[in-house]
C-alpha cells in the first residue's frame, strides 16, 4: 500500500514565544556567520554539490522509515552535508531545506522555524562536524575513519538534536524535562541507527564512485561538476518519486507528543501552499505526493544554488580586486 509522508518538525504551539524568539535570534546569528564564512571557503566544485545535496536531503527527509514501537524516523542529513561541504555550507543547506519545508509545505511552524533551524541546521551540523573530525583524526586518514566517523556523526547528530528539542519543550512548559528528555532520547536513539545506516550507505557509494567529493575545498573540472549536478538531481527526483512509500507511522516527536498528551497544543499554519506534501488540485494521493516532492526538490535546488553562486561571485570579485591591486603595486 502506498502512503504519504507525515509532518516531521516542531509545529507552532509547542514552543513558548520567548523560547521561539530566542532560538530565532541565535539561528539568525549563525546563518549570518555561515554566509560570511562560506564567502571565504566555498570552492567552485561545491556550488552544484551544495544544490544537489540539499535537494537529496529534502527528498530523503520525505521517506520516513518505520522503527520499533509504532513510530518512524527520517533522514536528518546534517552528517552528510558536513562531510561533503564542511560545517558552514552545511548550515546554509540545512537552513534552506528546513525553511522550504515550513514555508512551502507547512511542515513545522513559522514561529517555531527558528527552533527547527537551530536544532537541525546548527546543533545537527556542529555535533556531526565535531564527531566526524575527532574520529577521522583518530583514524589518521585511514578508510575506516570515513565510515566510522560518518556513522557516529549521523547517530549522535540525531540523538543530540532530539535532546535539544526536548530541552526547548521543557523550557517552554510543554513537557517536563524529566519526562520529555528520556522519551525523546529513547525514540531517537533508535532513529539514529537508521540515520547511521543511510549515511554509511551513501558514503560507500560516494567513496567508490567519487572519492574526491570527500575532500571539501578541492577543485574539480567543469565536466565533473556537471556530472555531480545531473547525477545528484536524478537521484533526488528518484527519491521524490519513491516518497509515497514512506511510513505513515508518527515520527519521533509526534509520537512523544501523543504519548505525553501535548499533541493538541500544535497550531495549524496560518496559510497553505502545498500543505502536508499534498499537491493542490490532484485527487490521487500518490501522484499528489510525488508532484509535491518534485516541486520541493527543484525549489530547494535552485534556492541553494542561487545562494551558492552569489557567494562564489563575491569571492571571485574579491580575488580580482586583490589581483588588480597586486598588479598595480608591482607596476609602480
Amino acid at each position: 500500500m502506498l502512503l504519504k509522508p507525515v509532518a516531521m518538525h516542531i509545529p507552532d504551539g509547542f514552543l513558548s514565544v520567548p523560547v521561539a524568539i530566542f532560538l530565532w535570534v541565535v539561528s539568525i546569528i549563525f546563518i549570518a556567520i555561515a554566509l560570511r564564512r562560506v564567502n571565504q571557503t566555498l570552492g567552485e566544485r561545491q556550488v552544484p554539490l551544495m544544490g544537489v545535496l540539499a535537494a537529496c536531503i529534502f527528498a530523503g527527509q520525505m521517506l520516513n522509515f518505520a522503527v520499533a514501537g509504532g513510530t518512524s524516523g527520517h533522514l536528518l542529513g546534517a552528517a552528510l552535508a558536513v562531510i561533503l561541504l564542511g560545517p558552514w555550507a552545511s548550515i546554509l543547506v540545512m537552513t534552506c531545506v528546513v525553511g522550504v519545508q515550513a514555508l512551502l509545505f507547512q511542515d513545522g511552524g513559522l514561529l517555531a522555524l527558528g527552533g527547527n533551524i537551530f536544532n537541525m541546521a546548527i546543533v545537527g551540523t556542529f555535533v556531526a562536524y565535531a564527531t566526524y573530525s575527532l574520529i577521522n583524526k583518530m583514524a589518521g586518514g585511514k578508510k575506516w575513519g570515513v565510515f566510522a566517523g560518518g556513522a557516529a556523526a549521523a547517530w549522535l547528530s540525531i540523538f543530540l538534536t532530539a535532546l535539544a528539542a526536548a530541552i526547548e519543550l521543557a523550557a517552554s512548559g510543554t513537557s517536563p524535562a524529566n519526562v520529555g528528555v528520556p522519551a525523546m532520547g529513547a525514540v531517537h536513539a533508535l532513529i539514529g541507527i537508521g540515520e547511521a545506516l543511510i549515511t554509511v550507505g551513501a558514503l560507500s557509494v560516494i567513496y567508490a564512485a567519487r572519492r574526491d567529493l570527500l575532500a571539501p575545498g578541492e577543485s574539480s573540472s567543469t565536466t565533473s561538476s556537471r556530472t555531480v549536478l545531473v547525477g545528484g538531481l536524478l537521484m533526488a527526483l528518484a527519491l521524490a518519486v519513491a516518497s509515497p512509500l514512506a511510513s505513515a507511522n508518527p515520527d519521533g516527536l509526534e509520537w512523544v507528543a501523543e504519548q505525553q498528551g501535548f499533541l493538541d497544543k500544535a497550531q495549524p499554519a496560518p496559510f497553505q501552499v502545498i500543505s502536508g506534501y499534498n499537491f493542490p488540485g490532484v485527487g490521487n494521493v500518490e501522484v499528489s505526493t510525488i508532484l509535491a516532492g518534485i516541486v520541493g526538490v527543484l525549489v530547494v535546488l535552485f534556492l541553494v544554488m542561487a545562494i551558492a553562486y552569489s557567494r562564489r561571485r563575491k569571492i571571485t570579485n574579491y580575488e580580482l580586486r586583490i589581483t588588480d591591486k597586486e598588479a598595480t603595486t608591482r607596476n609602480s
